[in-house]
């Protein structure tokens, strides 16, 4: 698609939480707002122009590589939250995308994610194939307080969970969506701790992708947990409480 009328280098966007979205304490699912993050995203990629229609043009999709989510509290139903999203850097196959989350004027999550740039049909990165001088890079512009870290994966962890990949568990570029991760994770835990809201932050790594079929063994210690196949990570969930 050409690149909209209306595109600028920044994007906000209201949401209306609906009661689907919801935990039963009436507060946003923590996968969910990851969703209104990649929503958000999704749509800012698409009115400029380097949507995933755009790239598969060339064989190509943005994948998830790096999400850091830091939270002061959670909207909840009925309310219209404010989305904010803008590219901080974008050079060959990797980007840092900004985000943050309002309502009205109060800024109550922040988010950074980091993304490359992905052949659908080699399975490889590679350097972006289309345009994209247009968006302007906002280097000195970040939504979180502590930058990204590479997750510590080398504990001795306890096997919690293990399951096989399925239809349900798999987006548009033909392997598990991104948030599917997260919530593969936390529906191991103590509901208690996700309901009484006190997670602060949590950062993904996303080191393999995982298809149909596959299966996985989730593996956690205290606030670390892992995802494997075959032996080898595939993601790592670091929590703060």
């Amino acid at each position: 698609m050409p690149i909209a009328s209306n595109f600028t280098s920044t994007l906000s966007r209201d949401w209306e939480i609906n009661f689907l979205q919801c935990y039963p304490n009436g507060y946003l699912k923590y996968t969910e707002l990851c969703n209104l993050f990649q929503l958000t995203a999704a749509t800012h990629s698409e009115i400029g122009g380097i949507s995933f229609s755009d790239m598969q043009e060339h064989d190509q999709a943005w994948v998830l590589s790096k999400m850091r989510v830091e939270i002061h509290r959670l909207p909840k139903w009925k309310d219209t939250v404010t989305v904010k999203t803008w590219i901080n850097s974008l050079e060959n196959s990797r980007s840092t995308r900004c985000l943050e989350l309002y309502i009205g004027d109060e800024k109550i999550v922040g988010c950074e994610t980091f993304w490359a740039v992905f052949n659908t049909t080699t399975r490889r990165p590679e350097a972006l194939a289309l345009p994209h001088e247009h968006f302007e890079k906002y280097a000195d512009k970040i939504a979180i307080e502590k930058p990204f870290s590479k997750i510590n994966i080398a504990q001795e962890q306890e096997l919690v969970n293990q399951k096989i990949v399925q239809l349900s568990d798999l987006d548009i570029v033909n392997h598990a969506n991104s948030v599917k991760y997260l919530e593969w994770c936390l529906d191991c835990m103590d509901p208690k701790l996700l309901l009484k809201q006190s997670l602060k932050s949590f950062e993904m790594n996303y080191l393999k992708e995982v298809s149909y079929l596959d299966t996985i063994e989730i593996l956690r210690n205290s606030n670390l947990f892992t995802i494997e196949k075959e032996g080898k990570t595939c993601f790592a969930l670091e929590l703060e409480f």
